[in-house]
């Protein structure tokens, strides 16, 4: 049975109040906790992925102290999972005893469910560790070359070296517009899925990057997201509580 709404009578100790989100900053757990309404779901969104953009690998979401006055607000999880599935190396696991066995919640399609925190820390250690790579970089114009650095030196290292120089233009436009437009520090991370490589910039600006049409391949710089929207299977920006994560995906033959 899914909990759906609060009990009325306590024979054990229970979640009340507002939802809210707990991190745990020494592990990968997260708790959301309390009452969750459809006016709640949003916070609980940008909390889910303020967490992701801060560290790599997967984020356990442990829902044991969870009630939802509707359903269908659950859906939160399962938006979230798809917003991230461009990042590097990012995504939920969930612990959530009400929607397991044999009634599984449409509302989470998509994302793994585990009936307790020790099965969901368990399927987490069987895992393997994400590969990845993220470097922190100041608003400078030298920042775009470290970045390249970064790049080249993940696809050495993953056995993709014939996506270094794509994953270098790529990162070199992002960066260059946090340094022209954010003027913030940022994050870049890199990560390998497959024969594609994940790429992110994270910056600490609220302001949209902007996208104007599509641009030639022989375009050798100075166009922004024209040049990652050509090399890029596909790419997006994600709106954080302070700031954003624009990300790509670059495919094996771009």
């Amino acid at each position: 049975m899914r909990r759906t709404e609060r009990p009325a009578t306590v024979g054990q100790e229970t979640a009340s109040g507002p939802c809210r989100v707990e991190a745990d900053e020494s592990s990968a757990v997260v708790r959301v906790l309390g009452l969750l309404e459809p006016a709640g779901a949003p916070a609980v969104r940008e909390a889910l992925l303020a967490r992701l953009s801060e560290r790599p690998g997967p984020v356990v979401v442990d829902l044991t102290d969870l009630w939802v006055a509707d359903p269908a607000t659950r859906s939160v999880f399962a938006d979230v999972q798809r917003e991230v599935a461009g990042w590097p190396a990012a995504g939920l696991l969930l612990c959530d005893p009400a929607a397991t066995g044999d009634d599984p919640d449409p509302a989470l399609a998509g994302v793994p469910v585990l009936p307790s925190l020790d099965a969901a820390l368990a399927a987490l250690a069987r895992s393997p560790m994400a590969a990845v790579l993220s470097a922190d970089f100041a608003p400078v114009v030298d920042a775009a070359r470290q970045a390249r650095g970064l790049v080249a030196e993940g696809c050495r290292r993953w056995g993709v070296p014939a996506l270094a120089e794509a994953g270098g233009i790529a990162v070199t436009e992002l960066v260059n517009n946090v340094v022209a437009h954010a003027g913030t520090p940022m994050t870049v991370r890199i990560a390998p899925a497959g024969e594609a490589l994940h790429l992110s910039v994270r910056d600490h600006s609220p302001r949209p990057p902007a996208f104007v049409g599509p641009a030639a391949t022989t375009s050798i710089g100075g166009r922004g997201l024209l040049l990652v929207d050509a090399l890029a299977d596909r790419w997006g920006s994600t709106r954080l509580p302070d700031g954003k994560l624009v990300w790509c995906v670059l495919p094996a033959a771009p």
